[in-house]
C-alpha cells in the first residue's frame, strides 16, 4: 500500500508551504525524512526526529535519527522502523523537526491509504506549495499570564539591608 501525506511547514507567513507526497507503507522512518528534505530543498544532514502526534499536534514518541538513548530507555531510530509501524489509520499525524539549531518544525499528516500505481516510482513527490523562507520561522513562546517584573515583591523587603532582619551576621 502507499501512504500520501501531507507535509505542512509551521509558519506564520500569509502563504501555505506544504508538500504532498506518496511513499510505500513499508519504507523506513529514514526513507520519509529523505522526501521531505529533498522536497523542501534542505541537505538532509542535520539532525532530525519525528515524534507521534495525536489528533491535537501535541508532540510524543520520538524517531531519532541516531540512537541517542541512555540505559533501559530505548529510543526507535529512523533507519530501523517502518513508516506502518508508527502511522496508521488510527494514528495518522506526526510532528517532524528538522536542524534542531534552526527548529524546522513541520506537520506531517496521514491523508490517504491507496493501491501501488505501477508506472510510479516511490517515493513520489506529488505537489509543491509555497516557497521555503531563507530562515526557519520564528517561534514566539509567550507566556499567557502577565507575571509583571520579577524584581517587584509585594512584601517590600529590601534583601540588601540586613538592619531590619532578626539577624546575628557574627554567629559563629
Amino acid at each position: 500500500m502507499i501512504y500520501r501525506f501531507r507535509v505542512i511547514l509551521d509558519n506564520d507567513t500569509e502563504e501555505d508551504i506544504f508538500r504532498d507526497l506518496e511513499i510505500r507503507e513499508t519504507d523506513t522512518m529514514e526513507d520519509l525524512h529523505n522526501i521531505i528534505t529533498q522536497s523542501f530543498g534542505f541537505d538532509g544532514m542535520e539532525m532530525a526526529s519525528f515524534y507521534v502526534s495525536d489528533d491535537d499536534w501535541n508532540q510524543g514518541e520520538e524517531i531519532a535519527m541516531f540512537d541517542v538513548s541512555e540505559g533501559a530507555n530505548k529510543v526507535k531510530v529512523m533507519s530501523t522502523t517502518k513508516i506502518n509501524d508508527m502511522v496508521h489509520e488510527a494514528s495518522t499525524r506526526l510532528i517532524y523537526v528538522y536542524d534542531f539549531l534552526n527548529m524546522w518544525t513541520f506537520f506531517v499528516e496521514l491523508a490517504e491509504i491507496v493501491d501501488e500505481a505501477q508506472s510510479t516510482d516511490y517515493p513520489n513527490l506529488m505537489f509543491v506549495q509555497g516557497q521555503v523562507p531563507d530562515e526557519a520561522p520564528v517561534k514566539n513562546f509567550e507566556a499567557e499570564d502577565d507575571f509583571g517584573e520579577l524584581n517587584d515583591f509585594e512584601d517590600d523587603i529590601d534583601v540588601d539591608d540586613y538592619s531590619d532582619l532578626d539577624f546575628d551576621e557574627n554567629w559563629n
